[in-house]
């Protein structure tokens, strides 16, 4: 898949460092993998959830939500927001 953009991955974990390892982790298994669904995608990360039409990825042990929009047909993944879990639960980004 094809990540835009991991900018907001090198921000969120320059703020969050213990973060990072998490993080770098998700990106290589999303960027080495061709998910062609959603059920495909739960094979993988079986945590994830639709929430109205982006994918929600809990990571570093339920410690960061990663919200973004996958294209499965496109084979695109748009990181739309980095959060920690204190974060998302505000809801904010849902706006």
């Amino acid at each position: 898949m094809h990540i835009i953009t991991r900018k907001r991955l090198i921000e969120f974990s320059k703020k969050y460092p213990e973060c990072s390892s998490a993080l770098e982790s998700w990106y290589r298994i999303v960027r080495n993998t061709d998910f062609a669904s959603f059920n495909d995608l739960r094979l993988t990360f079986p945590s994830a959830d639709k929430v109205h039409k982006y994918t929600v990825f809990n990571i570093g042990g339920n410690r960061v939500r990663l919200i973004a929009a996958v294209h499965y047909n496109t084979k695109k993944i748009y990181i739309r927001h980095v959060l920690t879990h204190q974060e998302y639960d505000k809801g904010k980004w849902k706006v």
